[in-house]
């Protein structure tokens, strides 16, 4: 069974077998989703969301920003939706997951119900903990080869599930056969619609969330002996033929190859733009004609984008809201809007998502003349390629390719780059001495107790969010 199999291995594994550049990158890509998580306080959505899970349950539990009021559940919920809802939290390409910010929000809210129960879990704990999600978490996505978002499925919330549940399972104390029932348990809580598309909703925001929240839910009730399914991925009715309809994946024999041996981490890649992963390449390739020839709105008669064809119902269609995005999150998912940003303004940052920006006539109007194909030389879901080709006013026909998107495995981010970003996005929010504090615990968390990185991120937030959290 796939769940014991995944269960053996958590169980199983120590921080010290985890190689030192492995567990290095981990605590940088924590770093990274905190960072987005303190770029999102004070949102609209965010507050709503606070508002709404401080109604399910108050508690002791760490939520970033805003203290320590809510029951792990609910705190689990907020911590990753804050985490995700920038969407600029990082991606496993071949997964098509964001997978930090489901493990991230669990294991810390586990961490925190560990220490209200014991003595407390330490820093390795959670570290331990949040690498065995993650490696989880990608496994059971890349089984799928990009099935799920065909038929209407977002990975991120419901395989991001099962590897929260496994890592909180760990920071709970759970044996490994009670691991391998919570897995069971939660694929009943599992799920993710990509409707988010037609009209900009804020749903996508809270599905690793829910994951996280939903992860808690499955291994507390493994944990007092509830029982669940024992095959939740390869049985008749578990993950994949449930949710793919057309029975199991060709791959589900690899679900656990290289476990403990072949580190998916290594394989996560960092956002260098806060939008859709889909879109990177050709936003960078927008940016670098604008950087090379400088052209003006009135030099461009035409612009064509080449996309691999699997992401066109996701960042091409409908074309009506991606060519004039009424919200942050229309933008977000928008080839035109993204495109016609870097070719005029030779950058795509936070900045291109406020109110401002999106009404900007002159980007909407470029907007109106970028159009998409499919791109024939694609190897995604490997890379999210994208070409750009410009033709000017002049008659001039430019074009640029970004055949490996930057932040990828094999163009990654350098742990001092996601350093950068990380203190980018804090300043929006924190002082200095703050970012500075959550960033050194993050970095060296497995030589202290956990609740000390908890009760950092718990105050990290301007005094006007504080002043209306409840004590």
């Amino acid at each position: 069974m796939i769940a014991r199999n995944y269960a053996d291995f958590a169980s199983r594994l120590t921080l010290d077998a985890v190689p030192e550049r492995v567990r290095e990158r981990a605590c940088h890509l924590m770093l990274d989703s905190i960072g987005t998580g303190i770029a999102a306080l004070g949102e609209t959505w965010e507050q709503r969301a606070f508002a709404a899970a401080q109604d399910l349950g108050k508690g002791r539990s760490a939520v970033l920003g805003h203290g320590r009021s809510l029951a792990p559940r609910e705190a689990a919920l907020v911590n990753g939706l804050l985490m995700h809802g920038l969407d600029y939290d990082d991606t496993h390409s071949r997964g098509i997951i964001h997978a930090t910010v489901s493990s991230l929000p669990a294991a810390l809210a586990a961490a925190d119900h560990a220490a209200a129960d014991h003595a407390g879990a330490s820093g390795a704990d959670l570290l331990r903990a949040y690498i065995v999600a993650m490696e989880v978490s990608t496994r059971v996505a890349t089984v799928a080869a990009g099935g799920f978002h065909r038929h209407g499925f977002h990975p991120t919330s419901l395989c991001g599930a099962f590897g929260a549940t496994v890592g909180a399972g760990l920071l709970m104390g759970l044996d490994a056969q009670q691991i391998g029932m919570a897995q069971g348990i939660v694929l009943s809580m599992t799920g993710g619609s990509l409707e988010f598309l037609e009209d900009g909703a804020w749903t996508k925001r809270l599905h690793p969330g829910w994951a996280a929240s939903s992860a808690l839910t499955a291994a507390t009730m493994a944990k007092h002996g509830f029982v669940g399914p024992k095959a939740a991925y390869e049985g008749r009715f578990g993950l994949y033929s449930l949710y793919l309809r057309d029975g199991a994946p060709a791959g589900l024999a690899d679900a656990c190859t290289g476990l403990g041996e072949n580190w998916e981490i290594e394989s996560v890649s960092v956002k260098p733009l806060p939008a859709c992963h889909m879109t990177h390449a050709s936003g960078d390739a927008a940016a670098a004609i604008c950087a090379e020839h400088g052209l003006a709105a009135g030099d461009i008669a035409r612009v064509t984008v080449l996309v691999p064809e699997a992401v066109i119902p996701i960042v091409c269609e409908p074309a009506a809201p991606k060519k004039v995005p009424a919200t942050s999150y229309d933008a977000q998912f928008s080839i035109p809007y993204v495109v016609a940003t870097g070719l005029l303004r030779g950058r795509f940052t936070l900045d291109e998502l406020d109110g401002a920006a999106l009404a900007d006539p002159e980007v909407l109007r470029l907007a109106q003349k970028v159009e998409y194909a499919a791109d024939p030389d694609t190897d995604y879901p490997v890379h999210f390629t994208g070409e750009v080709i410009v033709e000017t006013t002049g008659g001039r026909r430019i074009t640029k390719r970004e055949a490996v998107n930057r932040g990828a495995a094999d163009r990654p981010l350098s742990n001092a780059e996601i350093r950068a970003k990380y203190h980018d996005n804090a300043a929006r929010c924190v002082t200095a001495a703050q970012a500075d504090a959550i960033a050194d615990a993050v970095l060296d968390i497995a030589n202290h107790p956990a609740a000390r990185l908890s009760d950092l991120l718990a105050a990290a937030a301007p005094v006007e969010i504080l002043e209306g959290t409840p004590a």
